[in-house]
């Protein structure tokens, strides 16, 4: 019975997914991690897909293996001139996007106070910000596919965690952003979903884990909830969800239990954050302070080069 009802989601999924074949599928954040597999998830789907990131080679070795007609575009999705271009170039070699990932991102870790404040900007300046540009961009080609706008989230916007202020504000302000715009949209035929993502195995979840108290936050969850899952996995149900046009997507599924919960998540990881915290010296915590993951580090060490070309410092 229970194999049955398996069998007969999966069929479902699959013909859902067969309403991709033919269409137009933008991902940012596309040259690593869920946003690659994602790309190939998609194209996997039948669609054409454009990758959007920051990485130009990285972005090559991603669209590389793509079944599908495919483009890869190096920009910057705080830069809202150079995303107009991209969504004009995506228009004319691919035609008008129906899907939309918002999927860019990068994290730092450490207390604020130790944070730099150029550091802790850019982040929301890329989660937050850069959703909000990739949707201006590409709006007007999904009012005229009816097409699908999904923003990436993460358990980060249930409950803040200490030590991340920056990627959780960033979280947080995501999914209220996806929300409000859901209401604007909708009239027009687009729809927004927002994902939901926990742990995944991308190289800004190492960053986390070198960090002691993020690291003491994850091994006190219970241990359904410390399962790492692969970008691959992800983007499996990432994939569904698009399918279905889904107002919210959980990766993985079981998260849908948990937002009748979020109230608790704040306390609960407070306590926990405070106890470690008073375990470590500071010299400890200052050693993890900084941007997290090779993605992030790429975009900051480009951030940091342009900052100092538009300053007129080098």
């Amino acid at each position: 019975m229970h194999s049955a009802a398996r069998r007969g989601r999966g069929g479902a999924a699959a013909h859902a997914t067969r309403n991709l074949e033919g269409r137009v599928a933008v991902v940012t954040g596309a040259a690593r991690g869920v946003g690659a597999a994602l790309a190939h998830r998609l194209s996997g789907a039948g669609m054409r897909v454009a990758l959007l990131g920051r990485e130009s080679e990285t972005l090559r070795r991603a669209a590389g293996g793509l079944l599908t007609e495919n483009v890869g575009i190096e920009v910057d999705v705080t830069d809202r001139a150079a995303l107009a271009e991209a969504a004009d170039e995506v228009a004319d070699r691919l035609g008008p996007a129906s899907v939309v990932v918002a999927n860019a991102g990068i994290a730092a870790g450490g207390p604020f106070v130790l944070c730099a404040p150029e550091l802790w900007e850019r982040v929301i300046d890329v989660n937050l910000t850069g959703s909000a540009n990739t949707a201006r961009a590409f709006l007007p080609q999904l009012c005229r596919t009816r097409g699908y706008f999904l923003q990436i989230a993460s358990t980060a916007a249930f409950g803040a965690a200490p030590m991340m202020s920056a990627y959780c504000a960033s979280k947080a302000g995501a999914e209220s952003f996806a929300l409000a715009l859901r209401g604007e949209v909708e009239p027009d035929g687009v729809g927004v979903g927002v994902a939901y993502l926990h742990w995944t195995g991308t190289d800004m979840l190492t960053g986390i884990d070198e960090h002691p108290v993020l690291r003491a936050l994850r091994s006190n969850q219970p241990a359904l909830a410390r399962r790492v899952h692969s970008p691959a996995r992800v983007a499996e149900w990432l994939t569904t969800g698009v399918a279905r046009r889904s107002r919210q997507v959980y990766a993985p599924p079981w998260l849908r239990y948990c937002q009748p919960l979020r109230p608790l998540f704040p306390a609960v990881v407070g306590v926990i954050a405070r106890r470690e915290m008073r375990k470590l010296p500071m010299d400890d915590l200052r050693s993890a302070t900084g941007v997290m993951g090779a993605g992030g580090r790429a975009d900051w060490d480009r951030a940091e080069v342009t900052d100092r070309y538009r300053s007129g410092g080098g």
